[in-house]
């Protein structure tokens, strides 16, 4: 054994800026149109004058309707009609009618939601770029006994770097010479440092521990595993299917048949001979009546309700669409570090020789233990500070990556290592095993796990009840550990010692829609590529809680079923209020086309519909509906 006389810091890189709501172009033209509405709302209802209101809406139409309208007029030239440009088209019908306060509450409405959605992707695309920054830019290459600091995008297959105590790995490669452990919990999730050795491997954007490290390079920068997560977050999330909300799946010919029927009802009219003005206003006014604005609207307050219920339980939904989703679930895979478990090592048992106590062989280890900073380390020593155990003091601390270290400690000579070499048996319980020997002889071994949640069990027969599927277990760790922690949560299909791209892989060869929870850098490719990505928010990596859907900000696993409980319930509440508004557009329709509907009738309609599937989806505010979930 060797001492330590320089304890490296590890080093840390700042993290990349993001990018604000505001700094967004869609997000500043939205708030432009949003409080342009205000005031003219305001100058309305104090009784201002007429110019100025109508003014201030005009110019909340020219700020919240370009971007719709532009998007919409490119889509006309490929062919397409879609519900933007409808909504435009209604809206600006309101207006020549009269009606401009509505017409511009509807623009209000659709540039929020541009707004929002471009935040959303701006986010994922500033969380890929900072998952590069795990990656050192440079390393230390040796070549003919010479160092030299070099661009890791220069290293070839073949170059070998050298890799201090505290740096990040700066390629994939194979340990060529020393020991040391290595966190990789970013590519693996496993809560605990690899031991590494000549002959082991190594991946770029890791942290080494305390020993010092030769590796040869083995890939190419741009084929390096954590270059290959960044590829995989992209694509999965490009390539991932929209899925639309229920409405907007029949918004292609729903626009298509309104535009048609509108013109109709202007041109027939006009053709038997009626005078221009009263065509002119039977058009629009169907046009007013048949317009998606109560369906639309009738989809979104069940799930707007849906997602506030949630954020009061600790549960970010970030968007509709996720609300929708969530409760199309029918299969879910979770991951173990950080999910299920808490993932942070605990000492589990203390099981002393033969003529030792157990508090003794606790004291004595954490007495050598106090000196390393080893996740091991901090877990012996916590626990030793939990039971009131006086930890003694030690000198002559020794530490030996990958193997232990060793100190005097009272006067004896104590050493806390792994099982292998002291001639003492790996306990087969799926702990990690610590053996503390005292003079020489093996005075006992520390069992040290990662501490299951409290509710994982419950959480995961409830999602089984709720997905009538059998949950699977999708993690880094070894096979013997995961197998440990799926027997205590229930989980019978198990599988371990997975990459990024194993997890990817698992999740699309799934025939059903399968939600995956996770936590870590390593989980993002897979919460990216699942119909749902929900991350654990309190231990979650950046890139994993941007890249998921749904965020659990307490850490309360339980919240999961809770939130698709609600989804269902929202979704069923969304096809009662489509019942609804159909009922409503189809009775005012008829009425205009086969009588004569007045405008203020047909708004008074529209508008009674909205508020009335508004006020059923408001039902899902309530705590009751939480706890029905």
């Amino acid at each position: 054994m060797t001492a330590v006389t320089d304890r490296t810091p590890i080093r840390t890189e700042p993290a990349p800026s993001r990018r604000g709501l505001l700094s967004l172009p869609e997000a500043r033209w939205a708030t432009a149109s949003l409080v342009a509405f205000l005031l003219g709302l305001a100058v309305q209802l104090l009784g201002g004058p007429t110019w100025l209101f109508w003014g201030l809406y005009l110019a909340c139409y020219a700020t919240g309707g370009w971007e719709p309208a532009y998007a919409g007029l490119r889509a006309l030239r490929e062919k397409t009609l879609d519900v933007d440009l409808l909504m435009i088209v209604a809206a600006l019908g309101a207006a020549a009618i009269g009606q401009i306060t509505d017409g511009a509450l509807l623009i209000v409405i659709f540039a929020t939601s541009g707004a929002l959605e471009a935040f959303a992707t701006a986010r994922t695309e500033d969380s890929v770029r900072s998952l590069l920054d795990l990656a050192p830019e440079t390393a230390i290459r040796l070549r003919d006994g010479v160092e030299e600091t070099v661009p890791t995008a220069e290293l070839q297959v073949g170059d070998v770097i050298v890799v201090r105590p505290g740096e990040r790995i700066g390629a994939d490669g194979e340990v060529v010479d020393g020991s040391s452990d290595v966190d990789q919990a970013t590519i693996t999730g496993e809560p605990l440092p690899a031991a590494k050795q000549p002959g082991d491997e190594v991946f770029a954007g890791t942290l080494n521990g305390t020993g010092a490290l030769r590796v040869r390079v083995t890939r190419d920068a741009s084929e390096s595993v954590i270059a290959r997560i960044v590829a995989m977050v992209a694509e999965a999330s490009e390539t991932k299917a929209p899925t639309q909300l229920f409405i907007e799946k029949v918004e292609q010919r729903y626009s298509v048949g309104v535009v048609l029927a509108t013109l109709a009802v202007f041109g027939i009219p006009l053709l038997l001979g009626d005078d221009l003005e009263s065509a002119l206003l039977r058009a629009m006014t169907f046009m007013i009546v048949a317009s998606p604005c109560a369906v639309v609207l009738a989809t979104m307050p069940p799930l707007l309700s849906a997602i506030a219920n949630a954020g009061r339980h600790g549960v970010l939904v970030k968007s509709a669409v996720v609300m929708e989703r969530l409760g199309q679930t029918e299969r879910v895979a979770l991951d173990k570090t950080g999910t299920l478990t808490e993932g942070a090592p605990r000492v589990v048992s203390v099981e002393p020789a033969a003529g030792h106590a157990a508090d003794e062989v606790l004291a004595l280890a954490a007495g050598a233990e106090r000196l390393s900073e080893h996740p091991l380390a901090r877990a012996v020593v916590a626990a030793a500070q939990e039971k009131n155990v006086t930890i003694p003091a030690a000198e002559d601390f020794q530490s030996t990556p990958g193997h232990g270290v060793s100190a005097t400690v009272g006067g004896r000579e104590v050493a806390v290592a792994s099982p292998r070499g002291t001639g003492a048996a790996e306990p087969d319980t799926g702990h990690t095993a610590v053996v503390v020997t005292v003079d020489g002889e093996v005075a006992g071994v520390i069992g040290i796990a990662d501490r299951l949640r409290p509710d994982a069990a419950a959480a995961v027969s409830a999602l089984r009840e709720l997905t009538s599927a059998e949950p699977v277990l999708l993690t880094g760790d070894n096979e013997r550990t995961a197998a440990k922690v799926a027997a205590e949560v229930g989980i019978a299909d198990v599988r371990a010692g997975l990459l990024p791209a194993d997890k990817v892989t698992a999740v699309r060869e799934a025939a059903q829609p399968t939600m995956v929870i996770g936590d870590g850098v390593n989980d993002a490719p897979a919460l990216a590529a699942a119909h749902c990505g929900v991350a654990m928010g309190r231990a979650g990596s950046d890139l994993a809680l941007q890249t998921a859907d749904v965020v659990v900000v307490r850490d309360e696993l339980a919240a999961v079923p809770k939130v698709v409980g609600l989804s269902r319930r929202a979704r069923r509440l969304v096809q009662q209020n489509l019942v609804i508004a159909g009922t409503f557009i189809t009775v005012l329709v008829v009425w205009d086309l086969v009588g004569h509907l007045p405008l203020p009738l047909g708004v008074a309609g529209h508008e009674g519909s909205t508020i009335i599937v508004g006020l059923n989806g408001l039902r899902l505010l309530s705590e009751r509906a939480w706890r029905r979930s």
